[in-house]
């Protein structure tokens, strides 16, 4: 234990001296930007809100976990083609209350894994289901990827998408940089690819005269965003249709949520998924979600970025994470930094999400591979292979007039039914993130 001591710049309660709290909650301030005010950037939903609900959310997340889990939330791109579909239903709004649920299904989940365990959920999802699930995610949203970064006009309909070299052009420097700063940069500077990558697109942009620089020199200083709370800006709706496209997102984030804190779990060197305890932070995620949804910022998750910044700086204290998340907070309320999120060309959005896209899709692939999913063995090549065409095939099913379950959630469900209800299926003595499986 005195080895690990000794490597510990600050212990996960340790209060930092407050030039170095500052600093070092800056850092994970930047680790996590980039990325999480792409999502609502994506979607339609208002940046400033989004860094609102994730420094809201992160601090929540702190005080559920018994300030014991040194994570941060930030926005989670699983939910972005679900609430873009939802949006087309309802609207915005819709997209909302669906996320709200989202969470309610992550309190259920935490409850029942503090009365039964893990390992029915383990066995619910097995990576040959959530691998391919994870690789729809990602292809899904590969057009929408290209599409922002050739044309002028992304959002248009087919036959008026206006093709642009120049925005081409500086989607591919932003994509370029990106890459180089992932490879070659080490350190703190290698954390921040995407923040870096986004700033030199920015730039590139300027000079190529794209950028409409009056919305910065408009905004104020201090500004209220335009929060969307159910009953005081709007009247919810409930829907199953909503419901049906959210909810089964779940089923991925809260894998990805569990192998998270187990790579947490090995840079701070404590099993966090003893204690605190799984269902804390699972409580602790899902409140986050909840968070958002009632302000009108997209769903949250814990950051892998802000887990390589821990694993850097070795400085664990969840004090540094809170600093992070008040900034984030106050971020929101400064007009000048959401004009300036606002002003970025779509283009520089585009060739970020070109690499961010595929490295969605790619963990999925990592994940099987990881796990040694045997591909020899036709039980998991038809659950896979049903589950990719499914969910990237666009595949639906109309429930009644209003109700449909669409690509995504229903690859995600199939996927399910088909691991329980096809024999030659293993139980999971471990854990799906690389334990040894023992036969049924």
């Amino acid at each position: 234990m005195e080895e690990v001591k000794r490597n510990v710049v600050l212990d996960i309660q340790e209060v930092p001296k407050p030039f170095q709290w500052f600093t070092l909650s800056l850092q994970h301030l930047f680790a996590m930007f980039g990325a999480t005010v792409l999502v609502p950037f994506l979607v339609g939903l208002s940046p400033s809100i989004a860094l609102i609900s994730s420094g809201l959310g992160t601090l929540s997340y702190l005080l559920i976990t018994k300030g014991q889990i040194p994570a941060y939330l930030g926005s989670s791109f699983a939910f972005i083609a679900p609430i873009g579909v939802a949006s087309q239903f309802g609207g915005p709004h819709a997209a909302m209350i669906g996320c709200f649920f989202a969470g309610i299904v992550y309190g259920i989940v935490a409850l029942i894994i503090k009365k039964a365990g893990l390992r029915w959920l383990m066995n619910l999802l097995p990576p040959v289901v959530v691998g391919p699930v994870i690789i729809v995610i990602g292809l899904s949203l590969a057009g929408t990827a290209v599409n922002m970064a050739m044309y002028e006009n992304p959002g248009a309909p087919a036959d008026k998408l206006v093709y642009s070299t120049t925005h081409f052009t500086i989607a591919l420097i932003t994509l370029a940089v990106t890459i180089i700063c992932s490879v070659f940069l080490k350190g703190f500077l290698g954390i921040i690819p995407i923040l870096i990558g986004i700033i030199a697109g920015y730039v590139s942009a300027v000079i190529a005269g794209i950028v409409d620089f009056s919305g910065i020199q408009k905004a104020s200083w201090f500004a209220l965003p335009d929060f969307m709370v159910p009953f005081v800006t709007y009247d919810p709706v409930f829907s199953w249709e909503i419901i049906f496209i959210m909810v089964p997102v779940a089923i991925v984030t809260l894998s990805e949520h569990i192998g998270h804190q187990m790579v947490l779990s090995k840079v701070v060197e404590r099993n966090l998924i003893e204690k605190p305890g799984l269902h804390r932070s699972i409580t602790g995620d899902g409140v986050g979600i909840m968070i958002g949804s009632i302000i009108g910022g997209p769903p949250l998750t814990s950051y892998g970025e802000n887990i390589g910044v821990l694993a850097i700086t070795r400085a664990f204290s969840v004090y540094v994470i809170g600093g992070a998340a008040v900034i984030a907070t106050v971020f929101g309320f400064v007009g000048k930094v959401a004009a300036v999120i606002s002003s970025i060309p779509q283009a520089v959005m585009g060739g970020i999400s070109i690499l961010l896209f595929g490295i969605i899709a790619s963990s999925g692939l990592r994940m099987l591979i990881d796990n040694k999913v045997d591909f020899g063995n036709n039980r998991n090549l038809i659950i896979s292979s049903v589950i990719l065409v499914i969910g990237i095939g666009g595949a639906f099913i109309k429930l009644s007039d209003k109700i449909s379950l669409t690509g995504m959630a229903l690859a995600a469900i199939i996927g399910v039914l088909l691991n329980l209800g096809l024999p030659g299926r293993k139980k999971i003595s471990g854990d799906m993130f690389g334990e040894e499986n023992n036969p049924a």
